[in-house]
């Protein structure tokens, strides 16, 4: 069985909500100079091989270099952006798409997604969950989550 993922309510306190919204910032700020990039790249030279998610990976190890305070935002949440952002990319390309837009923070509706690798998700018990930069907060699911996490 493959776990696809789970949404939770989560309860952060004041200090984890803060460090949320660093880490929509980090997301946005990434993605959208990874888009303006990529925009540059094709419009320079348009037979050029489209970059590809490794390779926007690749990229973000030399951007957090750049830009140390990257460091602080949960890594694989940056990945997941260049993934999604190739994706975007891909499906215009393909013709399935629109083209991909920048992100605003002026846009209601931010968010970000955590990879599960190396066991850095943890469900501690029914009401206590850990999540990677955040710590330990408290959460509710209606329902039951799969016993390959706990």
């Amino acid at each position: 069985m493959v776990l696809k993922g789970i949404k939770l309510r989560i309860y952060p306190n004041d200090y984890q909500k803060e460090l949320i919204e660093y880490n929509f910032g980090a997301n946005r700020f990434v993605w959208n100079n990874m888009l303006d990039m990529m925009i540059k790249r094709h419009e320079n030279n348009p037979d050029l091989k489209s970059l590809k998610a490794f390779d926007l990976n690749y990229i973000l190890t030399t951007f957090k270099k750049e830009h140390r305070w990257l460091k602080k935002a949960e890594s694989t949440s940056l990945q997941v952006s260049n993934k999604d952002l190739f994706e975007a990319y891909k499906g215009f390309f393909s013709k399935k798409r629109k083209f991909p837009r920048f992100k605003s923070k002026k846009f209601p509706k931010q968010s970000y997604q955590c990879k599960f690798v190396n066991n850095n998700i943890e469900i501690i018990d029914n009401s206590y969950i850990k999540l990677p930069k955040l710590g330990v907060m408290k959460y509710k699911n209606k329902k039951a989550i799969p016993s390959i996490i706990k």
